[in-house]
């Protein structure tokens, strides 16, 4: 069946939300069918810079849209779910600067910290562009399919913590032809552990999430389902986390028409 480029990643991404209803893939499967070749025609250097510059772009382009927002989180214990937090907002940019507009938010029966509701909100702002490469340390993996897009793989850690300041580390996967990243996998970090007298008094821990983007509009693509399925082992207990994050109704600034993926 040839599907086009976007309706392929649409599959995909559905049939994520069925696997993790079922079952994690296991880790090493992602490896099985990695190409550890280096890039063609170009430098893994210029790969790089070629990327990160699109992602530059796409921050800038990312703020003449809106869209709405809607956050899904259960802790579970085995398969039955023990608490919740659920939250559906609309999102805009104004002048530079990220504005929320919560339209649906039941009482929440689990208790998330300030850290934890701060990467839901921020995880599909998440780029690393050319401003913000000099933070980070970008190891190119191989190049691996996601669905029918080929992709160029790359590993990214952020070079130190700075007090305060959140960061990503996992995979990115970057599309070969319009050199945007298209998935990403990892996890928010540092991890929070406070200790006094050698000893934990306070532990925040971090699921491992997969995000998806989708090219909207044409040009440019956006982060549209992201999920978790995870098992956070703090020393006192156990807790299994899982998450659906969808980002849906793309609209540019000032239009009347949702922006539609492209076709």
């Amino acid at each position: 069946m040839n599907l086009p480029r976007r309706k392929r990643l649409l599959l995909l991404i559905a049939i994520s939300c069925a696997i993790l209803l079922c079952v994690s893939l296991p880790a090493h499967a992602e490896e099985d069918d990695l190409d550890k070749s280096p890039p063609k025609g170009m430098t893994t250097d210029e790969l790089i810079r070629r990327f990160t510059s699109k992602e530059a772009d796409w921050k800038r382009a990312r703020e003449q849209y809106t869209f709405r927002q809607s956050i899904d989180v259960k802790a579970m214990a085995g398969e039955s779910v023990v608490g919740e937090y659920r939250q559906v907002a609309d999102i805009s940019y104004r002048q530079g600067q990220r504005v929320k507009n919560v339209v649906l938010a039941p009482q929440a029966s689990t208790n998330l910290s300030k850290e934890d509701i701060e990467d839901l909100e921020t995880r599909p702002s998440f780029t690393i562009s050319s401003d913000e490469l000099p933070e980070y340390d970008v190891a190119y993996s191989g190049q691996q399919k996601v669905d029918e897009l080929h992709c160029y793989v790359f590993d990214v850690k952020p070079k130190r913590i700075e007090k305060g300041k959140r960061y990503f580390e996992g995979r990115i996967w970057v599309d070969d032809q319009d050199f945007q990243i298209v998935k990403n996998r990892g996890k928010s970090v540092p991890d929070i552990k406070l200790i006094k007298k050698k000893k934990v008094v306070e532990e925040n821990l971090f699921p491992t999430f997969t995000t998806y983007r989708e090219q909207i509009g044409g040009k440019y693509w956006f982060p549209t389902f992201s999920s978790a399925d995870d098992t956070l082992r703090f020393q006192t207990n156990d807790v299994r986390i899982k998450e659906v994050l969808k980002f849906t109704n793309y609209q540019l600034v000032g239009s009347t028409a949702q922006a539609q993926p492209q076709k």
